[in-house]
């Protein structure tokens, strides 16, 4: 009779949740939307302002001394974050590290006016503090709020609207100096307030941001059951990622994964085209991260039935893609000549060749990323776990960022820094097969019916991790379909 109520109650609270999937602000789409926003005000609008070169400055000096610092504390950091959210929760997480966004574009408003550096770079150590606490929330909401067989499409989703905040952010110094032609090198006061309302925005938005006991998907089931962590606790679990071997196969990805943007910042979107085109071509930029997100999300999620087939299948199409377009920077380098600049009005069929070779450069960044998102949540559903496993992520990333930019400081020559991104993402493809091939397992027939993924019990005593599948108690759940979740959106 008890068990017959229950699933009469877990029936109801299935169809309830059905019924309303689009509309409740506790469905993992909702929260996607609103992290998605979240990122698109802040990260978004600090990517628009990175992109344009040098931080929009005549001298790049300032901004790589300000990004080194901002990546070296981002690389710390970023992998305590995980241990930090799992703490705080959401909503203190998310908080403090948007609000050091506001900081950073403010700096350079100062800079603007007083030419002095230190702001800048302390202000850059700060927001690596806040970058690292905000991407290790983002990375735990964004691989285990989606349902399982769903991931893909969850971060395209997230993806396109983060990067949307680049798309208005390229517009930006665009629109307000688009009168200036050659006339100006450093952009205006009005972009940098502008950037700054943007992201006090993004601040007040963190907020809305619910725990994942609190989200709850379309089958009645709740995301995880996470109770908050303690620092003893997860100093111990950040201490064995080190020598977690999935991990460590990740980390040439991980590093890789910013370190190219020095390269296309620098030494193609700030050296070969004016202020105004700079502005323009960061709005394809970040558009194409958009168009590549989507792609890789469907590839990686439908394409096959087997999980690990479409993750195999992924990093392939990347790495084909991505070989094609360094080797495209290659020739684009060897033709570049120093001293001309191109305007997107005045510069002709010239322009084309390094318009469509930045393009690109977006293109791959959002499919290169996406893919190691997906991996990174191939690997676990557990929203403690998979915190971990993001911040890890991005404080070796950042690692790599911090070194880039040190490295374009001294002068390197923009071909040595070519071919170094070029040998470290391709190195990074094969290690992402072998994760792949060991570390993700096939969805078996109950995985399919409730879209989640219980790991056994003798790979939690290897790696001393707790994998649960979150919300799964026994009761009857009925399994939702959300293959047109993209095209409801």
């Amino acid at each position: 009779m008890g068990s017959a109520e229950n699933e009469e109650s877990a029936i109801q609270i299935s169809e309830t949740t059905k019924s309303s999937s689009l509309f409740r602000y506790n469905s993992p789409l909702a929260q996607i939307i609103l992290i998605g926003l979240v990122c698109f005000c802040c990260p978004g609008m600090f990517n628009a302002l990175s992109g344009m070169g040098g931080g929009g400055q005549v001298n790049a000096t300032a901004s790589n001394n300000a990004l080194t610092a901002l990546y070296t504390t981002f690389a710390v950091f970023g992998i305590l974050g995980g241990g930090i959210y799992n703490i705080l929760g959401p909503h203190l997480t998310l908080f403090a590290g948007c609000s050091t966004y506001v900081l950073y574009a403010g700096s350079f408003l100062y800079y603007n006016h007083k030419q002095h550096q230190a702001f800048a770079i302390i202000a850059g150590a700060v927001l690596g503090i806040g970058a690292g606490l905000l991407w290790a929330a983002q990375g735990a909401i964004m691989t285990s709020y989606p349902p399982v067989n769903r991931k893909g499409t969850y971060i395209s989703i997230f993806w396109s609207i983060f990067n949307m905040g680049g798309v208005i952010g390229g517009l930006i110094p665009f629109i307000l100096n688009y009168n200036s032609g050659d006339k100006a090198a450093t952009v205006n006061d009005g972009t940098y307030i502008g950037f700054m309302a943007f992201m006090s925005l993004g601040t007040v938005l963190s907020l809305t941001i619910l725990p994942a006991s609190k989200v709850v998907r379309d089958d009645g089931t709740k995301c995880t059951n996470m109770l908050y962590s303690n620092v003893a606790t997860e100093i111990m679990e950040i201490l064995k990622l080190f020598y977690n071997w999935k991990m460590l196969l990740m980390i040439p990805a991980a590093w890789s994964s910013n370190f190219f943007y020095t390269y296309q910042f620098n030494h193609v979107n700030k050296t070969e085209f004016n202020l105004r085109t700079r502005g323009l071509n960061n709005v394809f930029y970040w558009g194409a991260q958009m168009i590549g997100s989507i792609g890789i999300g469907y590839t990686m999620d439908f394409s096959f039935k087997s999980r690990k087939k479409r993750g195999i299948v992924g990093i392939c199409v990347v790495a084909v893609l991505g070989s094609a377009i360094w080797g495209g920077a290659v020739a684009n380098q060897i033709k570049h000549r120093h001293g001309v600049i191109l305007d997107f009005k005045e510069s002709g069929s010239g322009f084309a060749g390094p318009f469509v070779l930045y393009f690109s450069f977006g293109l791959l960044d959002a499919m290169f990323q996406s893919m190691v998102y997906w991996s990174i949540g191939a690997l676990a559903n557990d929203s403690e776990v998979l915190s971990r496993y993001t911040g890890f992520y991005k404080g070796i990333q950042s690692a790599g960022a911090a070194v880039a930019w040190q490295i374009d400081n001294h002068n390197v020559s923009p071909m040595s820094q070519l071919i170094v991104n070029w040998v470290l993402t391709t190195l990074s493809y094969p290690l992402l097969l072998v994760l792949m091939v060991l570390a993700v397992k096939e969805d078996s027939k109950e995985e399919e019916k409730t879209g989640e993924k219980k790991e056994d019990s003798k790979e939690e005593e290897k790696t001393g991790e707790k994998i649960s599948a979150p919300g799964h108690n026994g009761s009857l759940s009925l399994s939702i379909d959300f293959s047109g979740c993209l095209f409801q959106l």
